[in-house]
């Protein structure tokens, strides 16, 4: 059992070497205590089930159940337990469905020891740390900078415009996957890329966002 006085963690990583090097790292700190590592997130749900730890540290691209719906589950599990994403990945698709699955901070792998000491503790507290390329984009979300609008647009790639204009037409992704001469496997993929870039919850608002931003016009859906 550890001391009253110590943070316990459990660091979840499906590379052994990142999970060892953190947790020697942080056992070293006479506050901190890692319980427990895992490899994958079924792993991490039966630890957090078990330990109930005070912070977690996650990994998002894991085999199995990706860090993303690990850290959903677990804070069902174990909801006063505080998710750290720490992982190698900003992009718009990973950050913001990380940070709706509960995660308190995001913070890449490229932070140095001492800061990801202090990053859990503050999350131990309830306090989020989030990398300024996190926070940049988030600053701009929230102030609507490109957010549904031309800027956002310019992340998609050619198919994903084209199922985004199908979608707009009010094509269901087994008509899209004929069309395309693709697997609905492959489209269903897609939209749910077009979805996370573009900050929307559903196709329905994808419809909408293309006719309102000029993606498909009314002669292109004749």
């Amino acid at each position: 059992m550890s001391d009253p006085g110590t943070l316990t963690l459990v660091v979840v990583d499906d590379h052994e070497l990142v999970r060892h090097g953190v947790r020697a790292f942080l056992d070293a700190q006479p506050d901190l205590v890692v319980v427990g590592e895992a490899a994958t997130g079924k792993e991490a749900l039966a630890l957090a089930e078990e330990l109930v730890p005070d912070v977690v540290l996650m990994d998002l691209l894991m085999p199995g159940i990706d860090g993303i719906e690990t850290t959903r589950l677990l804070k069902q599990v174990s909801p006063r337990t505080q998710v750290v994403v720490l992982t190698s990945h900003h992009d718009d698709a990973h950050v913001f469905p990380a940070l709706r699955a509960g995660a308190i901070s995001y913070v890449l792998k490229s932070i140095g020891p001492a800061e990801l000491a202090a990053t859990v503790r503050r999350a131990a507290r309830g306090e989020p740390t989030l990398h300024p390329r996190v926070a940049l984009r988030l600053m701009q979300d929230v102030r609507g900078d490109d957010e549904h609008g031309a800027g956002a647009v310019a992340e998609l790639t050619p198919r994903e415009m084209e199922v985004l204009k199908l979608i707009a037409e009010g094509l269901a992704n087994a008509d899209i996957a004929e069309r395309l001469g693709v697997a609905e496997k492959t489209v269903k993929g897609h939209v749910s890329n077009v979805l996370s870039k573009l900050h929307l919850a559903d196709r329905t608002q994808a419809a909408v966002f293309a006719w309102r931003e000029g993606v498909v016009r009314r002669d292109d859906a004749l």
